[in-house]
């Protein structure tokens, strides 16, 4: 066992594993956050990583940083929301890497806001990314996994697509979309060997919660208390770290999941069942 608490550097120097040897990923997002934490343990379990990402500093980052360890990635400029950059960057993808077997649909963005602060423009932004972005990515990707005898697509959902949370209108719609999507690609795919789940965390601790933190309050006292109340929010008593969303990211695209399709995990300290 890894203890860790979080330490991606702790993880990842780590001797290589196997459980996804011989497998190419794409993973969106991949450059901050949950999508980087997937990205690297893949490349630890020996998957070649296409790193899709609209951040190029962020994207190369988590590219090199897996290149400088022995693995294989690529990093790939990509705005998912847009089918042509999508279909420019599968290409890519296949000419180095060859025809991917699995597709983690990480990139997304949040919004706080309820029904009545949300602007017009705030929902269809949300949207834009994603739920039109998820769409583009299974869109242009599946007719490859189909081609090459199926493989496994995860999508990042959210508790907060079962959850009402507060203040998350237009980013819970976006999830409740993507968890829907999920179960209808692996209703429609299953007889095409392909394994489609989503993964739904609580609150993790990524550069996002940082971000919200700093805007919303400046005082760094009261940034600590917020923190600790948000911490605590969760059964468990603290928030997630993006490596352990990566772990059961990794089993559920792994051989030792061939069993399991059309499912969504909580990985979320106990929020969904204890509270």
């Amino acid at each position: 066992m890894i203890s860790c608490h979080g330490s991606v550097g702790c993880l990842y120097k780590l001797q290589f594993m196997t459980k996804l040897k011989n497998k190419s990923a794409i993973i969106t997002g991949a450059g901050k956050g949950i999508g980087r934490a997937i990205a690297l343990r893949f490349a630890k379990e020996g998957a070649k990583v296409a790193i899709w990402e609209k951040d190029q500093v962020a994207g190369n980052q988590t590219a090199e940083e897996i290149t400088n360890n022995g693995g294989t990635a690529i990093f790939v400029s990509c705005e998912i929301n847009n089918a042509q950059s999508v279909t420019k960057a599968l290409q890519e993808t296949v000419d180095s890497l060859g025809t991917p077997t699995h597709l983690i649909n990480n990139a997304g963005i949040a919004h706080v806001g309820t029904v009545t602060s949300t602007t017009e423009e705030d929902f269809d932004r949300v949207l834009e990314v994603n739920t039109k972005g998820l769409f583009i990515c299974l869109n242009k990707v599946i007719p490859l996994l189909v081609e090459n005898g199926g493989g496994v697509i995860l999508n990042l959902a959210s508790i907060a697509s079962r959850l009402g949370i507060a203040e998350r209108f237009a980013y819970s719609a976006s999830k409740g979309a993507a968890l829907a999507m999920t179960l209808s690609v692996a209703k429609d795919y299953v007889d095409q060997g392909i394994r489609c789940n989503c993964l739904c965390p609580g609150r993790v601790h990524t550069p996002f919660v940082d971000g919200f933190l700093e805007k919303y309050y400046p005082d760094e006292n009261e940034r600590s208390e917020k923190f600790n109340e948000l911490s605590k929010y969760q059964p468990i008593g603290r928030m997630g770290v993006p490596e352990e969303i990566a772990s059961l990211a990794t089993f559920l695209c792994s051989e030792e999941a061939s069993f399991i399709t059309g499912s969504a995990y909580d990985v979320d300290g106990g929020t969904m069942t204890l509270r």
